[in-house]
């Protein structure tokens, strides 16, 4: 009996590694959706990671003339461009945590609220030279 006991336990653990592996590709598939349907609309689309608090959430990242999007399959928000008060690029988050060799962190204030995004270098570059470094003044895309 204790054979099948422990049969029954590495099948559950399976089964649950299983689904977790299933649910994360299909969290990335709808990701490319989402950055596929604002690729049409947009001057720049890329994927991201959103940091709140000391969560990491997948997110597809669009900019429009006037809006900056940053969105998931739970989570749909979005600025408009006049009301982000200052753009900056770094290599760490605002808590100091230094991000990857390579990746940096796009930080967006709006009404003293800050919001960070970490980049791959390559779109990093790309979003740096669309979506220049401003203070004190609202954010314009070029």
């Amino acid at each position: 009996m204790p054979a099948l006991g422990t049969v029954t336990v590495v099948g559950l653990i399976a089964a649950v590694v299983l689904i977790w592996v299933y649910l994360k590709m299909r969290r990335s598939d709808m990701l490319g959706e989402l950055v596929e349907k604002r690729r049409a609309s947009s001057k720049l689309v890329s994927r991201a990671e959103y940091v709140e608090g000391v969560e990491h959430l997948p997110v597809a990242l669009a900019l429009t003339e006037d809006t900056f999007y940053y969105e998931n399959p739970d989570l749909q928000a979005s600025f408009e461009l006049n009301r982000i008060d200052q753009i900056e690029y770094d290599d760490e988050l605002a808590t100091g945590t230094t991000v990857a060799q390579g990746q940096r962190v796009l930080r967006l204030r709006s009404h003293g609220v800050t919001f960070e995004f970490i980049l791959s270098p390559a779109d990093a570059q790309k979003w740096q030279a669309v979506l220049a470094p401003a203070r004190g003044e609202h954010a314009r895309a070029v």
